[in-house]
């Protein structure tokens, strides 16, 4: 059949070998959590400059090899767009995911399927992703980009980052939509469609991935997509991995979905985890920034946002432990958790740019390995650097 898949990318860690105990308790002085504004139903920011990446895979039969390198480089890809600022402001990061060209999909659709609107819940995106299942079925490219235009919630601000990632080994023109036209479509919201075909880079140019891509003003890239992707394990990754279940510990899950929520989360940990040990470190890395959110759920996150939540909120609503506690002393749990976490979050942070000084020093001998991470990383940087952000080391 054919292949079809997006993207993923390397970063964020670090070198210098220090010795770091990671049973020793976390001391660093941190400041008490700031009054925001209160939540909003949505947490997509309204006054945040926004990336927002769709990512359009094909779970055809031949796509298992593709779809082990996203999930090998999920995160990655993650940590990557953590490095970019606007004007010296971190933006907001959304990840939206569609599957495609499977036989399970309803024909009616053209065989596609919004797997996650545009999101800021990036357990829920682990969660999809890895719960795709390949299946034969007719790849349109044109309809799913098409489709992927239309349908997501797009930032109109002049300076959010938009970007699609398409990848496959079929012609690029399937279908009874024209990649022509949905190109058009995007470039007027000014989106940039980036397309990765897997094989050889001449049948690339022939089948119309490259002439995609310059439609709408991305990149093209060739990989071999069942090239099992390269890892580098570094003295910090033990430790990061100590400090990640200490993190864990800090969520305080409430309202209906408080503890599956958090739940997942310690299973997209072992997701990670079980694609290698590299792999699950990035991801510990990825949970000590900004970008991971989980107000929805998680009371010291929605405390920071909407204070006033420690007043009105149902005991009910609480986990049993914290049923009997007055206002008060669910404000002082909630207080000295919060706490924590920024000084574990901090930490991991600081290991994980040693951890990226390592790596890259490793990669100057070895060399970059070509597979889906290398060439989302390269678009990132460059496509970004186009709409004036800057990436932060």
């Amino acid at each position: 059949m054919k292949t079809t898949l997006f993207a993923g990318i390397v970063l964020v860690s670090g070198f210098l070998a220090w010795k770091y105990d990671p049973l020793q308790p976390v001391t660093e002085k941190v400041n008490p959590p700031a009054v925001l504004h209160p939540v909003t139903t949505s947490p997509s920011a309204k006054d945040n400059t926004r990336i927002q990446v769709a990512l359009l895979l094909d779970t055809s039969n031949s796509m298992d090899g593709l779809i082990d390198q996203a999930k090998s480089r999920l995160w990655n890809i993650i940590n990557t767009l953590t490095t970019l600022k606007y004007h010296g402001k971190t933006p907001a990061i959304e990840i939206a995911l569609y599957e495609y060209g499977n036989n399970g999909l309803s024909p009616a659709s053209g065989f596609i399927r919004q797997v996650t609107p545009l999101t800021t819940d990036l357990d829920l995106i682990s969660e999809k992703l890895f719960s795709l299942r390949t299946n034969g079925g007719e790849e349109y490219c044109g309809a799913v980009i098409s489709s992927a235009v239309k349908s997501l919630e797009w930032g109109h601000d002049e300076a959010d980052m938009k970007l699609i990632y398409i990848a496959g080994n079929e012609p690029f023109n399937q279908g009874s939509v024209s990649y022509t036209t949905a190109a058009a479509e995007a470039v007027g919201k000014s989106i940039f469609i980036n397309t990765i075909f897997c094989g050889n880079k001449r049948e690339g140019i022939a089948t119309r991935w490259k002439d995609g891509a310059d439609k709408g003003l991305g990149k093209f890239f060739n990989i071999d997509s069942d090239r099992k992707v390269d890892f580098i394990e570094t003295p910090y990754d033990s430790i990061i991995a100590a400090y990640n279940e200490r993190i864990n510990d800090t969520y305080i899950g409430y309202g209906a979905y408080g503890v599956s929520k958090k739940n997942n989360q310690v299973l997209q940990d072992a997701n990670a985890k079980s694609i290698s040990k590299a792999n699950s470190v990035e991801r510990y890395i990825s949970k000590s920034k900004e970008v991971y959110k989980n107000e929805s759920w998680d009371l010291v996150e929605r405390s920071k946002n909407d204070p006033a939540i420690l007043k009105t909120i149902s005991k009910s609503d609480l986990p049993k432990e914290l049923q009997g506690k007055t206002t008060e002393e669910l404000h002082k749990v909630v207080i000295a958790k919060s706490r924590e976490r920024d000084s574990i979050q901090h930490t991991i942070a600081t290991l994980g740019k040693k951890r990226q000084q390592y790596i890259d020093a490793a990669m100057k001998q070895t060399g970059k390995p070509d597979d889906l991470g290398t060439a989302i990383n390269m678009s990132i940087i460059q496509l970004a650097a186009t709409k004036g952000y800057s990436a932060e080391k």
